[in-house]
């Protein structure tokens, strides 16, 4: 069995042994205010840095993915490579609001909030605070000890096609209505050239530009990122709104007009082109649906412990 079929195996039996562990009401005499306090910190920060948001979730989808939900992707590189260094992850950002978080926390109650619950309350937070839907976090993660940059290639690329999105989201026990719901956090952030790339230049041996996307959106993407000569950093905002977490992001898939390959392959099948549709023209049924993929995701978990520090094992 090769390593990724190895760890695939291993997140499949993670989702089925450990996922119904997580409870509601954890922290409920150990640290009641922990939820608040981490509210606070990521409001805090939102207010100094509009990308925060964005930041955080896209952090706690990389962690869920990898082994589970258990704030490995927080691990710095010590003997080996860490997850936070694979090239997936290289763009990642905003640790600091979870230190932060951590260290307010261990104040109160030490010892007894893992990185891996607080990570989960951010990124609620952080779709909150960006004028999202809110729910109720499971809670009682427990934060690994392995991270590894060479397991990021397990993290569904935004060049993937509708039959390996599908596959991805499936061995972590996710649907087709998980992936089109999750999906839609792309809503929020900013992508760099090398994401959608392959969209606008050598698409393929009879096109330069992927015909799907549209014209006018591809010669502004053509402009930004050009072959030669780019500036450091240059990309994209998700969406006009990418601060704002709304159902856009369905309607530009449906003009044609999203920036990944992964965003325009949930038109290449009939049930996720109907959710598309669905969020598209439904606010609220998006947010629906968000919120309970979310729960799904982030209860899938494997930690061991609960860390002292966010970033080092104990």
């Amino acid at each position: 069995m090769s390593s990724s079929s190895a760890l695939i195996l291993f997140i499949s039996l993670l989702i089925f042994s450990q996922g119904n562990a997580l409870s509601s009401n954890y922290y409920e005499n150990t640290c009641p205010e922990v939820e608040d306090i981490v509210t606070q910190v990521v409001t805090e920060a939102t207010k100094k840095d509009k990308t925060v948001p964005a930041a955080l979730l896209r952090m706690h989808f990389h962690d869920c993915f990898i082994r589970g939900c258990d704030a490995s992707v927080l691990l710095n590189s010590k003997k080996n490579t860490a997850e936070k260094d694979g090239p997936p992850n290289v763009s990642l950002h905003a640790f600091f609001v979870i230190d932060n978080a951590k260290k307010a926390i261990e104040a109160r109650c030490p010892g007894i909030v893992s990185c891996a619950d607080i990570l989960a309350f951010a990124a609620r937070d952080s779709v909150v605070v960006s004028g999202g839907p809110s729910w109720d976090v499971p809670k009682g993660r427990k934060d690994g000890r392995t991270s590894k940059a060479s397991e990021t290639i397990l993290l569904p690329a935004p060049t993937f096609n509708i039959n390996r999105l599908q596959q991805s989201f499936s061995q972590r026990g996710l649907s087709l209505e998980d992936l089109v719901a999750l999906s839609g956090g792309h809503t929020l952030g900013f992508s760099h050239c090398s994401s959608f790339n392959n969209r606008i230049h050598n698409f393929n041996t009879t096109h330069d530009v992927d015909p799907t996307l549209h014209p006018t959106l591809a010669a502004t993407l053509k402009s930004i990122c050009p072959l030669k000569n780019r500036a450091k950093n240059a990309g994209s905002p998700m969406d006009p709104s990418s601060t704002t977490f709304d159902n856009t992001y369905y309607k530009l898939i449906l003009q044609n007009k999203s920036l990944f390959s992964s965003d325009q392959a949930l038109l290449s099948n009939p049930k996720t082109k109907s959710l598309v549709t669905d969020f598209a023209s439904s606010k609220d049924a998006f947010f629906k649906a968000f919120a309970n993929s979310m729960i799904k995701m982030s209860s899938i978990n494997g930690g061991q412990e609960v860390r002292r520090d966010c970033r080092v094992a104990n």
